[in-house]
């Protein structure tokens, strides 16, 4: 697979995890995607950190409006019956637990559910942003990224960069598989058809639970 169709993989995956009427809140990146592959009868009230609730599409080229924009710079639209308001409300919405589900991209996770997205040490950072508030915040987590980079591993034992939470991922979707985070480690509950249990294995940095109801990654 090359790039854009890994992306294009997990975002129609984690497409599947929102339900009708769910509050979500999507990370910058890859989680952008997620909403162009809603199956038919979803909606979802998507939530940003700079204080958006019910955010549409990107615009059409050259209907862009500077002054509509999520919390990742990127041009948005509005549909109807939707609302704005200042940071410390966004931030009351996501803290209070009205955050359905938040998907966010990961530099490195683990299988004790920790998650490190925001800094490499020694590289300039703009900052945490509100990742941290969203993943204590929100009543689902899930971690939409690549299983590896430049073929290292991303998913693993201990994080070894900083971190963003602990404990709080419930779920990892890449374009190798579906995995829960559960007390025991990770679990592989999916798997894309053009991978080996074995390979995916090898891909990853931490021992893989296999479900004994592994199947095939949905799309």
């Amino acid at each position: 697979m090359d790039k854009n169709q890994i992306r294009e993989v997990i975002a129609r995956r984690a497409a599947l995890e929102l339900k009708d009427g769910d509050v979500v809140n999507l990370g910058i990146g890859l989680p952008t995607l997620i909403p162009n592959f809603l199956a038919p009868g979803v909606k979802v009230t998507l939530q940003s950190e700079n204080g958006l609730l019910g955010m549409g599409p990107a615009p059409e080229p050259g209907k862009e409006d500077k002054n509509f924009t999520n919390a990742g710079g990127g041009f948005i639209t509005y549909f109807p019956g939707s609302a704005t308001f200042d940071t410390a409300l966004s931030f009351s919405i996501i803290r209070g637990g009205h955050v359905d589900v938040t998907i966010l991209g990961a530099l490195e996770a683990d299988e004790k559910g920790n998650l490190a997205n925001w800094m490499i040490p020694g590289k300039k950072t703009p900052g945490m942003g509100g990742a941290m508030d969203l993943i204590v915040g929100a009543k689902r987590v899930i971690l939409a990224m690549e299983h590896t980079t430049k073929g290292a591993p991303k998913i693993l034992t201990d994080c070894n960069l900083p971190l963003t939470a602990q404990g709080q991922v419930n779920m990892i979707i890449t374009e190798m598989g579906v995995m829960d985070i559960t007390p025991e480690g990770i679990v592989l509950k999916e798997i894309h058809p053009d991978f080996t249990v074995e390979e995916v294995q090898q891909a990853t940095g931490a021992k893989l639970i296999i479900s004994d109801k592994l199947i095939k990654m949905r799309s």
